[in-house]
């Protein structure tokens, strides 16, 4: 038996963002040191699981098992654009998923995706539109950066 001590103390129905390094995972507190979280049975850098065809197990964990040697926080992220459900209703909806399997996609039913609907009612993942936002930045920029070259490549390239 482990003894963990609470970094934050969580409050029934609070969404705990845990740091995995290049990505979070995210679960429901649901009282007495328990979470109840989305669980791929591969790591979330599965292939399979950016097209939707991961199975996922929904579990309720210690917290401390969950976190492991990761950094963690109480993170209500969507509390000032929705107002939470009732933590009523939330512990029960969450603990009638546990055991239970659901389809798991990076991109469109993940963890973030699974407790926000939780607390919300939405399903939304904050790290998924952070990436999208990325991704389309990175994109313009690179082309952006490459239509201004062009005309400088093409030149070296005719005149070799």
């Amino acid at each position: 038996m482990y003894l963990f001590i609470f970094k934050y103390y969580p409050e029934p129905g609070d969404l705990i963002e845990i740091s995995r390094g290049l990505y979070q995972h995210w679960a429901i507190y649901v009282g007495e040191g328990y979470v109840i979280h989305l669980a791929p049975p591969c790591d979330d850098t599965d292939p399979r699981s950016f097209s939707g065809l991961v199975l996922a197990t929904v579990k309720k964990e210690q917290l401390y098992e969950v976190v492991g040697n990761n950094d963690y926080r109480i993170n209500n992220l969507l509390d000032e654009k929705y107002k939470p459900r009732p933590v009523r209703e939330i512990l029960q909806d969450a603990h009638s998923f546990v055991g239970k399997e659901r389809t798991y996609s990076v991109f469109t039913k993940n963890c973030e995706h699974f407790v926000t609907e939780l607390r919300y009612g939405k399903p939304q993942s904050r790290q998924v539109q952070l990436f999208k936002v990325t991704k389309a930045t990175t994109f313009h920029t690179v082309n952006s950066l490459f239509l201004r070259l062009a005309p400088f490549i093409s030149g070296v390239a005719t005149a070799e």
